[in-house]
C-alpha cells in the first residue's frame, strides 16, 4: 500500500489540514470503518467513475467520484475498493464555510456530490489529476485547484471563523476534561445560546458535541499509541465522567465495544477493517 501525506502552502494551509493519496491494489477486506474526527473533507476517486456508499448491512450503491463528506459524528463505512487509487483533503474546523456552503451544520453527516456544490469542477480536477504521472503531482494539482477555488469564493482577504468560534476551539483544544460551555460562552462575550447557534453553524456541531468528539479522539490517539493504562484511568485523563461514560461514548461513536475495539487489527488511526 502506497499513503502519501502533504501539507499545503499557504493560504489553503490556514484551511486544509493536509491533502494525501492513497493506493492499495489487494484490500485484505471488503469493508473498512471511518471513526469520526468531526471535519470535512474531499475525496476523488482516481481509479474508477464512482464511489461506493455503503450501510451497517453491507448494501453498496455508486455514487459520484468526487464527495464532498461533511463533518461527522458518527462512524462511516467504505468500500476497500475505492482505496485502489484515491485522493483527498481534510479540512480543518470551521473551514468549510470559506469553501463550500455558508453554514457547515448544513452538511454534517453527508456525502455530496462535489459536483453539485462546485458545478463544473469535478470533471476538471480529476481530469488534470489523471493525466498527472506521479501521486505528488496529483496532490500539486488538487492544492492548485483548491487555492484557486479559495480564492475565488473568499477573495484575496480570505475568510475566518468568528473571533468567538476560534476562541473556543483554542479552550477547547486546552481542556483536557470536561469543557464548560457556559464558561466559554462568557468569555467569549456572548449569551450560551447565541455562541453555541453560531459554533453549529460554523463547525458543523453544537459545542457539546464537539467537546465529545474532541474526548473520544483523545481516547483513540491514547489506545494506538499502545499506553498500558487501566481503562478507568484512561477515561478519567481523556475526560469522562467515569469508566462507563468512556464506554457508552466509545460505542456511540464507533459502532464497537472498547474490548472489541481492542482486539482488532488496525490499518490507520482512525480506520478499522469489517
Amino acid at each position: 500500500m502506497i499513503y502519501i501525506e502533504h501539507k499545503p502552502a499557504l493560504p489553503l494551509r490556514r484551511f486544509v489540514r493536509s491533502l494525501w493519496y492513497a493506493r492499495s491494489p489487494l484490500p485484505k477486506s471488503r469493508h473498512e470503518r471511518i471513526l469520526p474526527s468531526g471535519c470535512a473533507h474531499i475525496v476523488v476517486s482516481l481509479c474508477h467513475d464512482f464511489l461506493t456508499n455503503c450501510t451497517e448491512a453491507g448494501v453498496e450503491q455508486r455514487t459520484a467520484p468526487a464527495l464532498m463528506v461533511g463533518q461527522r459524528s458518527i462512524y462511516e463505512i467504505i468500500a476497500t475498493e475505492d482505496l485502489v487509487d484515491l485522493a483527498g483533503a481534510i479540512f480543518e474546523p470551521g473551514a468549510v464555510p470559506a469553501f463550500v456552503v455558508d453554514r457547515a451544520d448544513l452538511i454534517s453527516n453527508q456525502n455530496l456530490p462535489l459536483e453539485q456544490l462546485w458545478p463544473g469542477f469535478t470533471d476538471y480536477l480529476r481530469g488534470r489529476m489523471l493525466e498527472a504521472s506521479s501521486p505528488e503531482a496529483r496532490l500539486q494539482i488538487l492544492e492548485d485547484c483548491l487555492t484557486l477555488h479559495l480564492v475565488t469564493r473568499s477573495g484575496p482577504r480570505g475568510w475566518d471563523p468568528h473571533p468567538a468560534v476560534k476562541f473556543a476551539l483554542e479552550q477547547f483544544n486546552r481542556e483536557t476534561g470536561q469543557c464548560s460551555i457556559a464558561d466559554i460562552a462568557r468569555r467569549s462575550g456572548w449569551s450560551e445560546r447565541r455562541f453555541s447557534q453560531v459554533f453549529r453553524e460554523q463547525i458543523g456541531f453544537p459545542p457539546k458535541v464537539w467537546c465529545r468528539l474532541r474526548r473520544f479522539q483523545r481516547a483513540v490517539r491514547q489506545l494506538h499509541a499502545g499506553v498500558n493504562v487501566p481503562w478507568a484511568q484512561l477515561a478519567i485523563d481523556c475526560g469522562f465522567y467515569d469508566q462507563a461514560h468512556f464506554a457508552n461514548e466509545f460505542r456511540a461513536f464507533s459502532g464497537f465495544d472498547l474490548t472489541t475495539y481492542t482486539a482488532m487489527t488496525r490499518w490507520a488511526p482512525d480506520t478499522y477493517r469489517d
